[in-house]
């Protein structure tokens, strides 16, 4: 099988000749982080912009993506949010997640357990156990 100069699956490309950069990620995993941070407490979208990638593995996070994102969970009534200028600066939206937005998270943590174990199984049987 020849190599398709890196038409192949977005996961996968070839580095040099018999060496493979592979990424494993989940797909739309964002949304779930984002539900998981809001579940937590409410908060600005800057302190979401700094908080996910220690849930994603991302090393940064695109702030026009992140804010589409809140905008589209907030039009679906996932989220809900206002307006705050008590502190000094300009007046600061505050996210946060509704009963609906709970209820999907908790729909996101089910499907996310069914792929950890099928990572795990694929994983167990890749290491002879």
């Amino acid at each position: 099988m020849r190599s398709r100069g890196g038409r192949g699956a977005r996961a996968r490309r070839m580095v040099r000749p018999g060496h493979w950069a592979v990424r494993a990620r989940v797909e739309r995993f964002s949304e779930p982080a984002l539900l998981l941070l809001l579940r937590e407490r409410p908060t600005h979208g800057y302190e979401l912009l700094e908080a996910l990638p220690a849930l994603t593995g991302e090393a940064r996070v695109d702030m026009g993506n992140l804010y589409r994102v809140l905008r589209a969970l907030e039009e679906d009534g996932l989220v809900t949010s206002w307006w705050e200028s008590g502190e000094p600066g300009p007046a600061k939206r505050t996210y946060e997640l509704t009963a609906e937005g709970a209820r999907l998270l908790d729909e996101w943590a089910t499907a996310l357990r069914r792929s950890r174990d099928r990572v795990d199984t694929f994983l167990e049987r890749y290491e002879g156990r």
